[in-house]
C-alpha cells in the first residue's frame, strides 16, 4: 500500500513539474475538489476532508516549489549580468573566476 502511495505521489510531483501538463494537473486538482466524486466521499466525518488536504497540501508545495526554483534561477541571471567584471562561471568541472586584481603599496 505505501508503494502504491509513494508511486501516485512521484506521478503526480513530476507530472506537475513537466510544463506541458502542469496546468492540466491544476485544473484536475481544483475540479477534484469541487467534485461529489471522492475516493472518501465529503460527507463522511474527518475522513471526507482527509484526500482533500492531502491534496491541496501537495498541490500548494509542489507549486510554492516551483516558484521558488523559477525565482532562484531569474536571480541567478540577473546576478550574474549586473555585474559583468566579477563573474565566475562553471566550464566542465572546475570553476572559473574572473577577479579584478590591483596592487598595494605601503
Amino acid at each position: 500500500m505505501n508503494n502504491s502511495i509513494q508511486s501516485i505521489y512521484n506521478w503526480y510531483r513530476n507530472t506537475l513539474r513537466n510544463p506541458k501538463y502542469r496546468w492540466w494537473i491544476i485544473l484536475g486538482t481544483v475540479a477534484y475538489f469541487f467534485s461529489p466524486i471522492d475516493v472518501a466521499p465529503d460527507f463522511i466525518p474527518v475522513i471526507g476532508q482527509l484526500d482533500d488536504i492531502a491534496l491541496a497540501t501537495l498541490l500548494v508545495s509542489e507549486l510554492s516549489q516551483i516558484a521558488m526554483d523559477y525565482f532562484k534561477a531569474r536571480k541567478g541571471e540577473v546576478g550574474e549580468s549586473e555585474n559583468p567584471i566579477n563573474t565566475a562561471s562553471t566550464v566542465g568541472s572546475s570553476t572559473v573566476v574572473d577577479v579584478e586584481a590591483s596592487s598595494v603599496h605601503q
